[in-house]
């Protein structure tokens, strides 16, 4: 997959250096993954949660920190929409960001 946005993990790691490694890894393992649908992300990351607008959720550190992204499954392309702690998390609409 293709991943947009990789500023925003880096930009983020840089604030919060705990997660850099974990951000790192996913960005490894999404990078040469081949996902054409949710089913394969899942094959990835069994905790991922699937929400609208073909939004995923994935836990970051032990589910300290949230990782929403955009998946176009048909385009073999990843946009990060968010990266935040869980409290910022949750004062968001991730299906609409």
């Amino acid at each position: 997959m293709r991943i947009i946005a990789l500023k925003a993990l880096r930009d983020f790691w840089e604030k919060h250096p705990q997660t850099e490694v974990p951000l790192r890894a996913w960005h490894a393992i999404a990078s040469r993954a081949d996902w054409r649908s949710p089913a394969d992300v899942k094959v990835a990351y069994r905790a991922a949660s699937f929400l609208g607008g073909n939004r995923v959720v994935f836990n970051i550190k032990g589910n300290e920190f949230r990782l929403v992204v955009a998946v176009h499954h048909n385009r073999g392309l990843v946009f990060v929409r968010f990266v935040g702690t869980h409290q910022q998390y949750d004062r968001i609409d991730a299906e609409d960001i």
